[in-house]
């Protein structure tokens, strides 16, 4: 990948990593179209790091670099959260954003039951 892109969610409900979270990862074309990327699911630190992406095999290797550009990250947060019992409001998190050089990218998720933020990492 040109640019790297990693991901770290927390639960701020139970104070610790939400793992076993299913991510996807899409290009967004100029259109609006999005383009599966990868996938990916949190580990038990709740993150998804750039070697642990699984990219998808129907789209040319050259189509997994993270060039300047609009993707997003949707987070299935409505498994999570049926796993705890728990009544979400928020059934996925999709995170919108641009990639503006060839850098690491990072993009948390601060996550609870009924509501979520998110803010550019390090």
């Amino acid at each position: 990948m040109s640019g790297t892109l990693s991901s770290h969610i927390l639960d701020t409900h139970l104070g610790k990593p939400a793992a076993d979270i299913a991510v996807t990862l899409h290009r967004v074309s100029a259109s609006g179209e999005p383009s599966l990327l990868a996938n990916g699911v949190t580990n038990a630190d709740g993150r998804v790091t750039p070697d642990s992406w699984a990219f998808n095999p129907e789209i040319d290797i050259a189509e997994y670099h993270l060039d300047v550009g609009r993707y997003t990250l949707t987070f299935d947060t409505q498994a999570y959260f049926d796993a705890q019992n728990l009544t979400v409001f928020y059934p996925q998190v999709v995170i919108d954003f641009m990639i503006q050089d060839n850098g690491h990218y990072h993009v948390p998720l601060l996550l609870s039951a009924h509501g979520y933020g998110t803010y550019r990492g390090s």
